[in-house]
């Protein structure tokens, strides 16, 4: 059972070596672009449920 364990932590350590890791500029230009894709999003989402809000009122208002 433990050589099972071992067994696993080497192949984990062997397949880590291989991973591509980004560098920090590729990290923080990533970062930036979700950052503002986040905020226009939440923008246009929060525009679109005024604009739904406000109409639903003035529907409701008229029956």
């Amino acid at each position: 059972m433990a050589n099972k364990f071992v067994g696993f932590f080497n192949d984990v350590k062997l397949e880590m070596g291989k991973v591509s890791w980004s560098t920090r500029d590729e990290l923080i230009g990533s970062t930036i672009v979700v950052i503002v894709s986040l905020a226009v999003l939440s923008i246009f989402i929060g525009v679109c449920d005024a604009l739904l809000s406000s109409a639903v009122n003035i529907i409701m208002s008229r029956v």
